[in-house]
C-alpha cells in the first residue's frame, strides 16, 4: 500500500503565504492614487493573506512604472501593464484570471471604494454564505460623499433599465466593487466582454441567477487625485452590454452603429449630389462621384470616433485607415449593386431587391472594415 506523499515543511511555508485575497485595480492615469491605495489595503488587511493586481492601460502618465517601484519593494504588488488593449471590463478579467487566491476583489483605484469593507466580504465568502458580494448604494447603511446628483440619477436609471431588461435581482449591478470566488468568475469568463466598463453587470447577467451573492453597504469617498474615466460615451457601452445579453451576442451595438452610420451617410450623400447638380450645376457623373467621396469620408470619420472608438486610428493610421476604406466601400457597392440585381430577376420588387443590396452593402463594409481598416493589433 502505498504511503500519502506528505509536504514538505518547505512547501507548507509556501502554501501558508499563498495569498487568499487578489485586489484587482484597473488603472490609468493614475500616478497619484496607487501608492495611497496599497498603504490603505495594506493596513486593512492585516488579517488576511493577500496580493494586489494594478492593471494598467499603458498611463501616459507613468502609472506603471510607480506600481512596479511599489512591487520591488513589496512582492505582493503586481503590475499587468497592456499595450494595444483598452477598458476596464478586459482589464478585471485579466486581472482576475492572473490570480491564484480563491478570491478575487475589484475596486477603482481612485479611493472612492470603501477598501475596509473587503475583510467582511472575505468573511461572507469563506462562510459559504455567498459567492459574490456586492459593494452596494441601493441598501440601507450606504453613504456617499463623492458621488453627484447628476451621475447618481444617470446611474440609478442604468440601473432599472439593466435589473428589468435583464432580470438582474441585485440591487447595484452597476456597482464597480465587488468580491468572488475565483473559481465561479473562471466559469463564466468565456462569455464576458472586455469591452465596457460595468463587468459586475455582465457576471451577473451571464451568471443567469445561478450565482449567490450578498450586498452589503459601504461609503462611496471623494476621489483625492486624477479625473473620472467615465466620459458621454459609457452610455453606448452600457446599451451594447444589454443589448449583447439580450440576444445572446447576436447582435452587436459595434454593428448597429456601423449601420446608423451608413444610413447617415446615404443622407450626406443625396445632399451633396442635390447641392452639386442644382447649385455649381455639375455634370451628374462628377456629381454623383463627389457625393460617393464625401458620404464615404464623412461615414469613416463618424466610424473612427463613435464606432471603432476603442480601436481609434491616429497620426499617420487615420489616412492609410481612409485609404483602405475607400477600398472597403468601392467593393461593397459592387456587391450591393450585384446582390440587389439577383433578386429583382427573381421578384422583380424594387423595394425588397434595393433592400437585400443595401443589407449585403453593410454586412460586407462591416466585415472588412473590422478586417482591414480597424483591425485589432
Amino acid at each position: 500500500m502505498n504511503e500519502a506523499i506528505k509536504p514538505s515543511p518547505e512547501t507548507s511555508s509556501q502554501a501558508a503565504s499563498l495569498p487568499q485575497l487578489s485586489v484587482v485595480v484597473p488603472t490609468f492615469n493614475e500616478r497619484d492614487n496607487v501608492t495611497v491605495l496599497y498603504r490603505r489595503l495594506d493596513a486593512t488587511l492585516k488579517d488576511v493573506s493577500w496580493e494586489v493586481i494594478f492593471v494598467d492601460d499603458n498611463s501616459p502618465d507613468g502609472t506603471w512604472d510607480v506600481v512596479r517601484a511599489l512591487a520591488r519593494k513589496d512582492s505582493r504588488v503586481r503590475c499587468i501593464r497592456r499595450i494595444g488593449r483598452r477598458g476596464l471590463s478586459g482589464a478585471c478579467i485579466e486581472g482576475i484570471l492572473a490570480s491564484s487566491a480563491p478570491y478575487a476583489a475589484v475596486m477603482d483605484a481612485d479611493l472612492q471604494h470603501d477598501e475596509s469593507q473587503l475583510p467582511r466580504m472575505v468573511a461572507l465568502l469563506q462562510s459559504g454564505e455567498a459567492e459574490l458580494v456586492v459593494g452596494s448604494r441601493y441598501i440601507e447603511g450606504y453613504k456617499a460623499d463623492g458621488f453627484n446628483k447628476q451621475r447618481a440619477g444617470a446611474s440609478a436609471f442604468a440601473t432599472e433599465i439593466a435589473r428589468r431588461a435583464l432580470k438582474v435581482e441585485i440591487a447595484d449591478p452597476m456597482s464597480g466593487f465587488f468580491m468572488i470566488r475565483r473559481d465561479r468568475f473562471e466559469q463564466l469568463a468565456p462569455q464576458l466582454s472586455t469591452q465596457g466598463f460595468k463587468i459586475l453587470l455582465d457576471v451577473v447577467a451571464t451568471a443567469e441567477g445561478k450565482l449567490r451573492a450578498v450586498e452589503i453597504p459601504y461609503t462611496f469617498g471623494a476621489r483625492q487625485h486624477g479625473e473620472s474615466k467615465l466620459d458621454s460615451m459609457v452610455a453606448l457601452d452600457f446599451l451594447g452590454l444589454v443589448l449583447a445579453k439580450l440576444t445572446n451576442d447576436l447582435i452587436s451595438l459595434r454593428f448597429i452603429l456601423f449601420a446608423a452610420v451608413g444610413g447617415l451617410g446615404l443622407v450626406v450623400h443625396l445632399t451633396v449630389l442635390f447641392i452639386a447638380l442644382e447649385l455649381f450645376k455639375a455634370p451628374f457623373p462628377e456629381a454623383q462621384a463627389t457625393g460617393a467621396i464625401v458620404a464615404m469620408t464623412s461615414n469613416f470619420i463618424l466610424n473612427n470616433f463613435l464606432t471603432y472608438r476603442d480601436q481609434r486610428l491616429k497620426g499617420f493610421g487615420i489616412l492609410r485607415g481612409l485609404l483602405l476604406f475607400y477600398l472597403v466601400c468601392s467593393v461593397g457597392l459592387l456587391a450591393n449593386v450585384g446582390v440587389a440585381f439577383s433578386v429583382y430577376d427573381q421578384e422583380p420588387i424594387w423595394w425588397l431587391a434595393g433592400a437585400a443590396g443595401a443589407l449585403m452593402g453593410v454586412v460586407w463594409n462591416y466585415a472588412m472594415s473590422g478586417l482591414f481598416v480597424w483591425r485589432k493589433r
